[in-house]
C-alpha cells in the first residue's frame, strides 16, 4: 500500500462507516484500489467515489493532500439523480481548509 485514507474528521468517518452495507462495501473496494493505485481511479471516480449497493448509489467526495494523504471531506447516500448543492458546496469548503492548513 502506498496510500492512507485519512477523513477530514471523525464525524467524517463515522458517516462513512454508517453508509449502507452495500454501499460500504464498494466504498471499501474502492479505497481499497486506491491505497494501491492512489487517487486517480479515472471517471467516474474522480474526486468523489460513486460506490453502490442493492440499497442505492452514495458519494464520497475526496481530495490529496501533499505526500501519499488520501482526505475523505463528505459522504452521502444519494436520495436524487442529483448530488444536492448543500453536500457540493460542504465538500467544496472542506477542500479549501484542507488545502491551505
Amino acid at each position: 500500500m502506498n496510500y492512507t485514507i485519512t477523513y477530514y474528521n471523525e464525524r467524517v468517518k463515522q458517516q462513512v462507516m454508517a453508509l449502507p452495507a452495500g454501499i460500504l462495501a464498494d466504498y471499501i473496494h474502492l479505497t481499497d484500489l486506491m491505497q494501491y493505485h492512489g487517487a486517480n481511479l479515472h471517471m467516474p471516480h474522480s474526486l468523489e467515489l460513486r460506490p453502490k449497493g442493492k440499497e442505492g448509489i452514495g458519494r464520497a467526495f475526496y481530495c490529496t493532500q501533499i505526500g501519499q494523504a488520501i482526505v475523505i471531506l463528505h459522504s452521502l447516500v444519494k436520495k436524487t439523480n442529483t448530488t444536492p448543492a448543500a453536500d457540493l458546496q460542504l465538500a467544496r469548503k472542506r477542500l479549501k481548509e484542507v488545502n491551505h492548513s
